[in-house]
């Protein structure tokens, strides 16, 4: 059976827009994966953050004559000094402990987040009244609070190939 000559190619055209639809709807998808997959990135990088700054926090509550002494406090994290060793045979002071865990940390730090820093204060522990000594015995054994920043770049979520890396930074204060 015959069309009309009014009809022929209709079908074609039909198709064509059907195809320009579906391509849209493509393209519009691809995007929301680049989304998905930077915001993902940015999720695993702020897990590894929280990571991290609890790592730190468990070292200094097994070193509170170290956190008394103020051997964390410092801006200068991740640390370039070495690993102090210790084992069976050589007891560990407080500070070579201290040393360690920065060392220690400072490389999960800088393995683990692009381009992070860090900073650790302790404060408190000099209040009139405290005396570590006496505290030893009762929890918890830090008379004052630390406070933890870390910031690390992060590549930009928005819709751009190239968006603008961010510094994102995390605060915490905490009783070791």
């Amino acid at each position: 059976m015959d069309r009309p000559k009014h009809q022929r190619g209709v079908s074609l055209i039909e198709v064509l827009v059907a195809m320009f639809v579906f391509g849209i709807g493509l393209v519009g998808m691809s995007g929301l994966m680049l989304v998905s997959a930077r915001s993902k990135h940015a999720a695993y990088l702020r897990t590894q953050v929280a990571f991290l700054a609890n790592n730190m926090a468990d070292r200094m509550r097994a070193n509170p004559v170290g956190v008394w002494t103020g051997r964390y406090n410092g801006g200068a994290y991740p640390v370039t000094s070495g690993s102090v060793e210790c084992d069976a045979t050589t007891a560990c002071s407080p500070d070579a402990v201290a040393a360690r865990d920065k060392g220690l940390w400072s490389q999960l730090l800088a393995s683990q987040l692009p381009d992070a820093s860090a900073k650790i204060e302790c404060t408190g522990v000099d209040r009139v009244g405290y005396d570590p000594s006496a505290q030893l015995a009762k929890r918890p054994p830090f008379g004052g609070t630390c406070t933890m920043w870390i910031t690390w770049t992060e590549q930009g979520i928005g819709r751009q190939q190239n968006a603008q890396a961010a510094t994102q930074s995390f605060a915490w204060i905490f009783q070791p």
